[in-house]
């Protein structure tokens, strides 16, 4: 049996992933290409993930890319969790991961409509207010979810509930039936009434969006293409990090990584992994490199068991405590630090330790060119990390 240390899993990130800067990507449908998808829960983190792994790439570059060609396109997916896609993977994931979200999704509303109070009949609140969604989007430009629940009563409705706890509130339930649609594939997150830098979506038919209404693949085919385009980009990786990334069951995990004909091979720390049939070759380690990545960046959530790029000690201060991460530095396929902005906006590197003379030159111009792709812009982050936060530049 073939194995693969940490080393090669570190220099495999590096040239896989357009992270070292001799193997950078050419554009931003190469780079979300190269990662599987891209992660969008924050909205910049697309432009910034683009960044890292192009060069002369623009953020108007990666607007074009979602909003004019329609080449990449947001759907929520894996983990109910909001991802770039490159167009011809919708199928895939419309047919498993996406259609897992939103039979979930239509349940949970059923059952809130139901337990606060909405209707009656849960099911059929939810299919009333889905159907005036379709209809006022079939006869109008895309709108705002404040602008559909204006047009459409029928999404009207709102609950509230855990006063006693941080996440609390009142809440509104037509933007959830929104997520369901969009889960579906029947609506599309069409252009952002904001700047790159903020997410204010509009939302309109996936038909109207991309002049053709994508089919979904059967769920075992679409879990298949998922994983082989997984473990192309991630690969090796355990069951368990396919499971944690698909968000899915083992069976369907352990299923989809045999449809696809992935090879056993050994890790450090006596894990077993596996990668593709054609994968099996020894990568040389590139040179020394750094990067700077992101709130959410593929790679850093990339795998359930991180050990090989991220000292556990360092995980409290990296992640907040559902494992979301904020900005990272990265030194040589290892994760050495975070980066935050001043008030001028120039990206600072903040480091956990020491990492030598070598490796602050080559972080702090990375620094210097993310500031430079910046040009005064400044990221307001949801998910900074206590390290982001102790480090709050004057």
């Amino acid at each position: 049996m073939r194995h693969i240390d940490d080393t090669e899993r570190r220099s495999r990130l590096a040239i896989r992933h357009g992270l070292h800067p001799a193997h950078r990507l050419t554009d931003p449908v190469a780079a979300t290409r190269a990662m599987t998808v891209l992660h969008a829960t924050e909205p910049a983190t697309v432009h910034l993930a683009v960044h890292a792994r192009t060069d002369g790439v623009s953020p108007d570059d990666v607007e074009r890319a979602l909003y004019e060609d329609r080449s990449l396109v947001k759907q929520i997916a894996m983990r109910r969790t909001l991802f770039v896609f490159p167009r011809d993977l919708l199928p895939a994931a419309l047919g498993s991961a996406s259609a897992r979200v939103a039979a979930e999704e239509r349940r949970t509303i059923i059952r809130d409509v139901e337990k606060y109070g909405v209707a009656d009949d849960g099911a059929a609140w939810v299919d009333t207010a889905a159907s005036a969604v379709m209809a006022h989007l079939a006869t109008s430009a895309p709108l705002s979810a404040r602008q559909l629940r204006e047009k459409a009563p029928e999404l009207t409705g709102q609950f509230t509930a855990n006063l006693d706890k941080k996440y609390g509130g009142t809440f509104q339930i037509g933007p959830r039936v929104l997520t369901m649609l969009g889960a579906e594939g029947r609506i599309a997150r069409a252009a952002n009434a904001g700047p790159w830098r903020l997410g204010r979506p509009t939302w309109t038919l996936t038909e109207s969006w991309l002049g053709e209404q994508p089919v979904p693949l059967p769920a075992d085919e679409g879990y298949a293409e998922l994983v082989r385009r997984w473990l192309a980009t991630f690969g090796p990786g355990t069951v368990e990090d396919v499971q944690w990334w698909l968000g899915s069951t083992k069976s369907a995990a352990r299923g989809a990584i045999a449809a696809v004909g992935a090879v056993e091979v050994s890790l450090d720390g006596g894990h077993t992994g596996w990668v593709l049939p054609e994968d099996e070759a020894p990568v040389p380690a590139p040179e020394p490199w750094a990067a700077l990545l992101p709130t959410l960046d593929p790679t850093t959530m990339g795998w359930k068991g991180r050990g090989f790029y991220l000292d556990p000690a360092d995980v409290p201060y990296l992640f907040d405590t559902n494992g979301n991460a904020g900005n990272t530095a990265w030194w040589d396929g290892r994760i050495v630090g975070a980066w935050v902005q001043d008030d001028d906006g120039a990206v600072q590197v903040v480091l956990r330790g020491d990492v030598g003379t070598v490796a602050r030159a080559a972080l702090d111009a990375e620094a210097a060119r993310l500031t430079a792709w910046l040009d005064g812009v400044r990221i307001t982050n949801v998910y900074a990390s206590q390290l982001m936060k102790q480090a709050r530049l004057p």
